[in-house]
Parts: structure tokens; C-alpha cells; sequence
């Protein structure tokens, strides 16, 4: 089941990448901000969901479904497997010609995430995991980066996670941060080795980080949220307190040196 999964989900990536790059190479999509300080969303957002939706749920007709652009209910709660969407994320990056968004497709089985995609149609990068089976882009198979000293590791991660009052004993000085924009691609790049490590301590959207959790995990990460939790998926309000992901060396020394 896993592996049939991870197969829709990969060719639903590639024709919502099919969708969206026509929005965005012809410059028409038009963006508003979402009610309640939400962000912004485009119709772009909107005709990749109306797709996804359609094309995932006529497949998988008895899966549940969560998505940051469709209303959300009770009923996939008591769903066993429910697929996880972010249609675009990036959309600021999206909104601004940039090429970092991505499409993140996942489907999660009583809170885990059994099979994931992440896809970056601007840079033809296909992220994709199924559980138990490696973690592949463009199929070939990645790993983690095998950094162990917090020192000498770049940690890709928002700057506000660094404030003092996040850390027992302040920011550490050490460590170098880097970022890119979606948050799925920066689980990614951690997966590929390009980055040692990643967090975000804000409350964060499952559909953000559920298809990049599996993708980690399988490239040989511990993913957790900021106290060290396992993450986990299809929660009533959808969102974990925050991720911490890299390597098992790395993820001890960040979990342990956060407030």
C-alpha cells in the first residue's frame, strides 16, 4: 500500500508543478492575504488544491483529507490513513518570482507519515520516501549529513529561533545559520545532506513539515519537536510545537541546549 501510495503521490506532484509553474512563468497569479494573519495565497494555491483534492481522493476515496487551503473537519480524525497537503509552500517566495516553493504530499497512517513528496517544479528536485524504503531525490537515494559537532555544523533555521530566550544558556555562539524560504524544502536540503541540521520552535502546520519528516527519517535523521517529542500527525488542531531534525548527534545537542 505504502508504495502505490508513494507513486500517486509522486505523479500528483509533478502535474500540480505542471499547474503552477504555468502561474508563475506568466506572472498571472493574483495573491491576497487569508483572513486571521494567515499569509498570503494566490489562485495558484487554488487551482493546485482543487486538483490535488480531486485526483487524490477519487484514488483513495476512503483516505481522509487535511490541506492549509481546504476547510478543515472532524471527519479525518477517525480516518486510518488521511493524506497531508501544503499545495504550495513558499507562497511568498512564489508571489515574489522566486524559485523556492514546493508542492508537499504526504499520507499519514495513525499519526505517521508512511509515504511523502516533496517537489520543486522550478528546480525539477522530486523528493520522495515511503516508509521502510530510503529516502530518494530524483531517485537516487540520500543521506543525512554526518556532522556531530554542534560547532561545526550550519543549522538551517529561521533568525528569531536564535534569540537568547530560546537556548538554557543563550544562542550558541558556534553554531552558523543558514535559510531558504519554504520550510519543506529546508527539511529536504537537511535530508540531502546539503545542511547539517534544521529547527523552527514556533507552532508549526502539519501540512509544512509532514511529507519532509518522513523524508528526513529516512535519510537517517531523529526528527522531534522542540522538547523532543516524536512528531506526530492528524492531530484535532493540526499543528506540532515546533521541529528539531538532523542527525542523532545533532539532534541531542540541539534539543538538549533549548530552553
Amino acid at each position: 500500500m505504502p508504495g502505490r501510495d508513494l507513486d500517486l503521490l509522486s505523479e500528483a506532484a509533478r502535474e500540480a508543478g505542471a499547474i503552477a509553474r504555468r502561474f508563475f512563468e506568466a506572472g498571472t497569479a493574483e495573491s491576497w492575504d487569508k483572513p486571521d494573519a494567515a499569509g498570503p495565497v494566490t489562485d495558484a494555491d487554488l487551482a493546485v488544491n482543487g486538483m490535488l483534492s480531486a485526483e487524490l481522493r477519487r484514488a483513495r476515496p476512503d483516505y481522509g483529507w487535511l490541506s492549509e487551503e481546504s476547510e478543515d473537519g472532524a471527519s479525518r480524525l477517525g480516518d486510518e490513513r488521511v493524506f497531508i497537503v501544503d499545495p504550495i509552500d513558499g507562497t511568498r517566495s512564489f508571489i515574489a518570482g522566486e524559485k523556492a516553493w514546493a508542492h508537499s504530499l504526504a499520507v499519514v497512517e495513525r499519526g505517521e507519515v508512511v509515504a511523502g513528496v516533496v517537489y520543486l517544479p522550478m528546480m525539477d528536485k522530486l523528493y520522495a520516501a515511503e516508509r521502510g524504503g530510503g529516502a530518494t531525490l530524483n531517485g537516487a537515494a540520500i543521506e543525512v549529513a554526518r556532522t556531530k559537532d554542534l560547532s561545526k555544523a550550519t543549522v538551517l533555521s529561521a533568525k528569531p529561533n536564535f534569540a537568547d530566550k530560546h537556548w538554557k544558556n543563550g544562542q550558541p555562539p558556534e553554531v552558523k545559520r543558514a535559510y531558504r524560504p519554504s520550510l519543506a524544502y529546508r527539511l529536504c536540503l537537511v535530508a540531502e545532506g546539503q545542511f547539517d541540521a534544521m529547527l523552527t520552535l514556533r507552532p508549526t502546520w502539519e501540512w509544512d513539515i509532514a511529507a519532509g519528516d518522513l523524508i528526513l527519517r529516512e535519510a537517517g535523521a531523529v526528527t522531534g519537536d522542540r522538547a523532543g517529542r516524536d512528531l506526530r500527525f492528524n492531530n484535532r488542531l493540526p499543528q506540532v510545537d515546533g521541529v528539531v531534525a538532523g542527525n542523532a548527534a545533532l539532534h541531542a545537542a540541539l534539543t538538549k541546549a533549548l530552553a
